[in-house]
């Protein structure tokens, strides 16, 4: 079975490499996806999966399904294709929606056999307002069996960990006046964002060590001779699960109150981005697939323990079903992401040969869970667990 899932994959392989250098070569920003969007679904409808567009009213949003008609687990790979400000692919997606495609179609050709459906979900806008947090809440996980995607990287690393994540403005308003002649009227929006920095400054002390808070003024006044009447701060708060990170949010509410009455300024709080939760990886299903890799070929002494890369809207489909979220090694040199040195390297043609290897080890991961019920039943055991 694994014979026909290679050779499928291989067989398409310069398709799928044209899509991706397409998409590399077209950046798009997340909700403007439109190029990569008619590209990903014209390819899977091409496979015969039945496509769902527009998915919860988000244009670039799409579910790609095939079924077998069998009875049997829903595999779900995950398809990202934004990119980001002025560096374009730097992140990889342009190799992630392919990886997560390429896997569909190869597992797809053993499907019969096997039982069980297969989903690919088109989750646009990762690096904002990423798409799998609206899907969550929406319960659009809630029916899936295993869910799979895996990052292009330098290294070869374990499914990890991710912070949770809450975007958070925050908006002071007071009275403007002439800030040489009548300074004694104005009420200072700017001093209220810069004691809210003070604070949280001073707030750090008391936290654990796993914290993250990282805000930028954005806005701060007109003029110097204007006593600024209102001033913006937007912050990042985040920390390794759901309930601290609410905590935080609260202790830096009170930070913004306090400066608010400190200043004499009102205060105005939103949500600018949405809350991601932390990635849970489901060991189990972690460990199938770096078993493929070592059937793939892969040294073990490469692989290594997974990491916090920061925050992901996967975290929010980890919490309603098994997920995984390994890095692959797709380019040689330890650059990191989100530079233009990785960006150019994720082009050439060394980074969609391990596209395609990695497209691999995502089917083979999910032909092992799907061919073997005792195993997935101790992946949906540790689920269950909320280990």
């Amino acid at each position: 079975m694994k014979s026909i899932i290679s050779q499928t994959i291989e067989s398409n392989a310069n398709r799928f490499k044209d899509i991706s250098r397409f998409i590399g070569a077209n950046p798009e920003l997340g909700h403007e996806e439109f190029l990569a969007f008619a590209r990903l679904t014209e390819e899977l409808a091409f496979h015969g999966f039945q496509i769902e567009r527009g998915v919860l009213d988000i244009p670039t949003a799409f579910i790609a399904t095939y079924d077998s008609g069998k009875p049997g687990p829903v595999v779900a790979f995950m398809a990202e294709y934004d990119a980001l400000p002025d560096l374009g692919h730097a992140c990889g997606h342009h190799l992630i929606c392919m990886m997560s495609i390429g896997a569909a179609i190869g597992l797809k050709a053993v499907l019969a056999e096997t039982g069980g459906s297969i989903r690919v979900y088109g989750t646009p806008a990762e690096e904002t307002k990423g798409a799998k947090v609206p899907m969550a809440a929406a319960g659009l996980f809630q029916d899936v069996d295993i869910a799979l995607m895996a990052h292009p990287y330098h290294s070869f690393e374990k499914s990890g960990e991710s912070l949770a994540m809450d975007a958070i403005e925050y908006e002071f308003f007071g009275r403007s006046a002439h800030a040489a002649a009548q300074p004694y009227e104005g009420i200072n929006a700017l001093d209220a964002v810069l004691q809210l920095f003070n604070s949280i400054n001073a707030l750090r002390q008391q936290l654990k060590t796993d914290a993250r808070i990282h805000g930028i003024i954005s806005e701060g006044g007109k003029a110097p001779n204007i006593i600024p009447d209102h001033a913006v701060a937007r912050f990042y708060v985040r920390s390794a699960s759901r309930t601290y990170t609410n905590e935080l949010v609260q202790k830096v509410l009170h930070c913004a109150e306090g400066a608010a009455l400190q200043t004499g300024c009102t205060l105005k709080t939103s949500f600018y981005e949405y809350s991601y939760d932390e990635l849970r990886t489901n060991e189990a299903l972690s460990n199938v697939f770096t078993e493929q890799l070592f059937e793939l070929g892969v040294d073990p002494k490469e692989i290594e323990i997974g990491k916090d890369h920061g925050s992901l809207d996967l975290g929010n489909v980890s919490t309603q079903c098994p997920t995984i979220h390994p890095f692959v090694k797709v380019v040689n040199e330890r650059y990191l992401l989100h530079t233009k040195e990785f960006r150019d390297l994720a082009l050439d043609e060394p980074a969609l040969d391990s596209m395609i290897f990695t497209a691999k080890a995502l089917a083979y991961t999910a032909y092992e869970v799907l061919s073997n019920p005792d195993l997935l039943a101790s992946i949906k055991e540790e689920f269950a667990a909320g280990k």
